[in-house]
């Protein structure tokens, strides 16, 4: 069957899909049908690796910011302006109330050249339970294998490789897997937990700390974490970001101002608390 005639078949199928109740795999068929033949040909394949990604059963509906901020992550260049596409497609027909495309980060490629012995020395610190997430994430990964193998060969099982899209979609996905995955081992094998053999009373990674916006009176609690760890939503915020340069060596009672994108902020920290003696509570 061709891909036109395939094409055809499909669109009187999901001609009626406009509910938040479809899943990815379906608006995704619906959005390529929309296209003109030769964009459709040339979007298919990272369309199906994103929704490969975050699952082919999800609901559209439950994808969230979170979710398109990690793709961000391992999203290579030439995706970007088709993943745009397919988000505001996702937005204008209703299937999510958000407007994900404003989450999608697109990277800056780098010019540095860091050479390998000095890239395999960089350590990572990790809280106790960032570093078990990782572990979970490298578990279920792994678990993960047999399932991808098992679609590689499926689709490879299809000769006619000039249209077998889902062929070089599951290669890419095979090669993010075990991308992914080295990347957690080595992670995981260099990192030291945040909290041990640490006995200072100055802020470091790993810290849980309440502060009052000298501005608006208000209370705020966060945990410094490594990058790899940052997620606003649980109150981790990374070191590298400007409040977490500002907060990283200072004390109790201190004062701290920073500049951001939004303006310059002052705060006082009020609190303190290691890994070990638990987070403060946000109020």
């Amino acid at each position: 069957m061709t891909l036109p005639l395939f094409y055809s078949i499909i669109s009187l199928l999901v001609s009626n899909i406009s509910n938040p109740n479809s899943t990815l795999a379906e608006v995704a068929t619906d959005f390529l049908v929309s296209l003109p033949p030769h964009d459709r040909e040339k979007a298919q394949e990272k369309v199906y690796r994103f929704v490969r990604w975050l699952g082919l059963n999800k609901k559209a509906s439950n994808v969230s910011p979170l979710d398109i901020n990690r793709y961000s992550d391992q999203m290579m260049s030439p995706e970007t302006k088709t993943i745009k596409s397919f988000l505001v497609y996702i937005y204008k027909k209703g299937y999510c109330k958000v407007n994900l495309v404003t989450h999608l980060r697109v990277k800056k490629p780098s010019h540095k050249i860091i050479p390998p012995k000095q890239n395999s020395q960089i350590q990572t610190t990790l809280t106790s339970q960032g570093y078990n997430e990782l572990k979970a994430e490298l578990a279920k990964l792994k678990e993960q294998r047999s399932d991808v193998t098992e679609e590689l060969r499926r689709a490879a099982a299809d000769k006619d490789f000039r249209e077998n899209a889902p062929l070089k979609a599951a290669q890419e996905n095979k090669s993010h897997l075990e991308g992914r995955i080295q990347k957690l081992e080595s992670t995981l094998k260099s990192a030291t937990i945040a909290g041990r053999n640490q006995s200072t009373s100055k802020i470091k990674i790993g810290d849980s700390v309440e502060l009052c916006d000298l501005s608006s009176g208000k209370q705020l609690c966060y945990i410094l974490v490594d990058p790899r760890e940052a997620n606003l939503i649980k109150g981790k915020i990374s070191i590298a970001s400007p409040i977490g340069k500002a907060l990283l060596g200072k004390e109790q009672e201190q004062t701290i101002e920073f500049a951001a994108p939004a303006g310059t902020f002052s705060y006082h920290i009020k609190k303190i608390c290691s890994p070990n003696h638990g987070e403060c509570t946000t109020r």
